[in-house]
């Protein structure tokens, strides 16, 4: 039973890159400090026969587009708005076509959290929070043709690409724009604070980024304080 193939999530997605992108993409970013990434876990795992380093996080940033955008004839659109209407507030996270987002959402744990984000519109910034509720399967929008996301060089027994599901958990307070974490990430990198390194600013085009938990509890305790 095949679900809507329209309408689904919107992503804010970087070209796809190279095999050589897909090597580096389970490293830490080129110059980044030691301390920002201290909460990496990594574990060895095999992966079709090679090994590779899996790393860890508690925490996410799911970027999606609020405002309606035609992607080859297909609205990309996905608010925090819509995924309140789905059933049970919940949907799979699919058309990610970046191999480090991809890596990312794999190594999602279910009932971890992550911030909503909305991009590509005219103000940025965290509207909610939601959970993982189901970990990485495959995306099944790679092999349909239809889709915007289709990828014709990704087989079913081999897929390429993977989504989690996630829920709806709670809108944050308030609207956190991306210029007031902008402001706090500029200061912490001057003072060494919690959002020194935040990816969000580090590789801005990453759809699914990772937080750690001092980045995670930082932006949070923004939604308290009156907005600058």
């Amino acid at each position: 039973d095949k679900k809507e193939p329209d309408a689904k999530i919107a992503k804010t997605e970087e070209e796809t890159p190279d095999k050589e992108e897909e090597e580096k993409s389970t490293k830490a970013p080129a110059g980044s400090s030691k301390s920002g990434w201290k909460n990496w876990k990594k574990t060895k795992e095999s992966d079709s026969g090679g090994e590779e380093s899996k790393i860890t996080y508690c925490h996410w940033l799911l970027k999606s587009e609020p405002e309606s955008r035609l992607e080859k004839g297909v609205d990309v659109k996905f608010s925090i708005d819509d995924l309140k209407a789905q059933p049970n507030q919940t949907t799979f996270w699919d058309g990610v076509r970046n191999y480090q987002a991809r890596n990312f959402l794999r190594a999602m744990k279910l009932g971890q959290q992550a911030f909503f984000y909305h991009s590509n519109c005219k103000e940025p910034g965290i509207v909610g929070i939601v959970k993982i509720v189901k970990e990485a399967y495959p995306d099944h929008t790679q092999f349909d043709q239809k889709d915007p996301h289709y990828d014709s060089s990704s087989r079913k027994e081999n897929p390429k690409w993977s989504m989690v599901d996630v829920q709806f958990v709670r809108m944050t307070k308030r609207f956190i724009p991306l210029s007031e974490i902008k402001a706090h990430h500029l200061a912490h990198k001057a003072d060494g604070g919690p959002l020194k390194n935040m990816m969000l600013f580090t590789r801005q085009r990453l759809s699914i980024q990772p937080l750690t938990q001092e980045e995670f509890d930082f932006v949070l305790s923004l939604e308290e304080e009156k907005p600058h």
